[in-house]
């Protein structure tokens, strides 16, 4: 049995149950302004749960989403108050945790038509690392679902010298394993890889889809993971949209999501986590059931 880095879960999902607010189209972005005391508390919940990085909660706190549903001129506010909410999780708790930079897809998760300029891209990548990268342990860039969000996100994060992490979402129910954009995994692995990847994952898409591209994963030749959500499909969700739209599995309680996770550390994984829908019980109950399989939770310091 060897080591495993525990990542924290979905926070979106988690501050939208726990607000008093309804759901906006900025999702967990709007929650820094009204409630940042739910944020850091969810923080300190995964941190007490055993998750050994928690990633900033600034996944829709970027230029383009705020352009659209909301104001240009907090994205720098938002992002340092996305960063020290996490440090004051880290502080309150006293624990040795790493914290993860995010860079997401900019414009909409799971739609990748709509990142179409790679210089663009870039440079907005560019603004987002240049924030983060000081104040971080490593950047995460998360739920890329194409070689042109994969390459401009790695890019940007690893020019900033923090380690890289670069996560990417799979089409669910395809009979290969393929990006959300059509393009095969391996390729999006290539790309992340070439552009200064450390570790590459796959995150936001269904358990099985995920454990079907396993082999790819490993492939790689990087150390690979996985965070996977909980939705029953994401369908429904538009650009612009609330995420009340989505709906999340009955099977995935924290017991079944933590054998899906060991089976996939049986086959090679170091790095495990949750995304959307799965929460601190989910977390906790990965880390016991690893610690009772023989594993050793560690952070990346360790790893």
């Amino acid at each position: 049995m060897g080591n495993v880095i525990l990542l924290d879960g979905g926070m979106g999902q988690e501050l939208i149950a726990r607000s008093r607010f309804a759901p906006t189209p900025l999702w967990s972005t709007q929650i820094l302004l009204d409630e940042p005391e739910i944020v850091e508390q969810v923080h300190r919940d995964y941190i007490e749960a055993g998750a050994r990085v928690i990633t900033i909660n600034a996944y829709s706190a970027t230029p383009e989403r705020l352009e659209r549903d909301g104001d240009p001129a907090r994205f720098l506010p938002l992002q340092q108050r996305a960063i020290d909410l996490a440090f004051a999780a880290r502080e309150a708790t006293g624990r040795e945790v790493a914290i993860a930079g995010c860079l997401p897809p900019l414009v909409a998760s799971y739609r990748p038509e709509l990142t179409s300029d790679f210089d663009l891209a870039l440079a907005t990548y560019r603004r987002i690392a240049g924030i983060q990268g000081p104040r971080v342990d490593l950047i995460l860039c998360e739920t890329l679902s194409s070689t042109l969000e994969i390459a401009a996100a790695t890019r940007a994060a690893a020019e900033t010298g923090r380690p890289v992490w670069t996560a990417v979402s799979l089409m669910d129910g395809a009979t290969s394993a393929m990006l959300r954009s059509g393009e095969p995994l391996a390729a999006g692995l290539e790309v992340a890889r070439a552009e200064g990847a450390q570790a590459v994952l796959a995150n936001c898409c269904r358990p099985e889809t995920i454990s079907a591209a396993q082999t790819e994963l490993a492939a790689a030749g990087l150390p690979f993971g996985a965070y996977a959500n909980g939705f029953s499909a994401i369908d429904a969700l538009r650009p612009g949209g609330t995420v009340d739209a989505l709906t999340a599995r009955t099977d995935l309680d924290p017991q079944a999501y933590a054998r899906w996770a060991l089976d996939l550390v049986a086959h090679g994984a170091v790095i495990v986590g949750g995304c959307c829908e799965i929460g601190p019980d989910h977390i906790c109950e990965l880390k016991r059931q690893l610690e009772h399989s023989g594993h050793t939770i560690t952070g990346p310091f360790h790893a």
